[in-house]
């Protein structure tokens, strides 16, 4: 069993979560800008579809992509170079969530629902969430969302409409964070797409000591 939260209670120890599924710590609550900023400190993550309550999840092991670790294939790299895209920062972040929150072709719904949007959304006014767009000839053709505390970046999502759109941004976001000091970005749960491009799983209680380091 979990427990349901209300709006001011607190979330309960991380190693709490169920095993199966791994890494359900609580649901219900809220997603208000402070609720959402103090998961995250405590390595906590909203992650529900539409129709479902409120769930926050903490998963073991927490797959973690650590910037000097990037694989970029020679193709990627020259894909990079060439220049075919241009990539911005926070120009558009309404249409990045937006884009993410479509359904994907092996999927029915999205977990990215109108409320996570609007609390996002909100979170970006705060200066807390940020976008990486890749651009093309004037369209929006990928890139990625997620939320920057201190000296840590928790990546969200990702989308591409063209071939390696969603890439570039990633090594355009690595560049930045690796020049601002932030040694990792948390990418919650383990797919083979991000272990091809480096990203690895670390305990859950390393993760949150390390969480404690650059958050302060």
């Amino acid at each position: 069993m979990i427990p349901w939260l209300r709006e001011d209670d607190p979330f309960p120890p991380l190693d709490t979560a169920l095993r199966e599924p791994n890494g359900l710590l609580a649901a219900g609550g809220s997603l208000h800008p402070e609720r959402l900023l103090d998961a995250y400190r405590r390595g906590i993550f909203p992650w529900s579809g539409e129709g479902q309550p409120l769930l926050w999840w903490s998963p073991d092991p927490r797959m973690v992509l650590f910037v000097n670790e990037l694989k970029v294939s020679r193709s990627l790299r020259k894909r990079v170079r060439s220049g075919v895209f241009e990539v911005r920062f926070n120009t558009a972040c309404a249409a990045v969530i937006a884009a993410c929150a479509e359904p994907r072709p092996d999927q029915d719904g999205t977990w990215i629902t109108a409320a996570m949007r609007a609390a996002y959304l909100e979170l970006h006014r705060r200066g807390y969430v940020h976008s990486v767009e890749s651009w093309r000839d004037g369209r929006l053709v990928g890139g990625l969302y997620g939320v920057g505390i201190g000296r840590m970046f928790f990546g969200e999502s990702m989308f591409a409409r063209e071939s390696d759109a969603s890439k570039v941004a990633l090594v355009h976001l690595v560049e930045r964070l690796r020049e601002r000091g932030v040694p990792m970005i948390d990418c919650q749960q383990e797919t083979s797409h991000l272990a091809s491009l480096g990203a690895r799983p670390v305990a859950r209680e390393w993760f949150a000591r390390r969480l404690e380091e650059l958050l302060n």
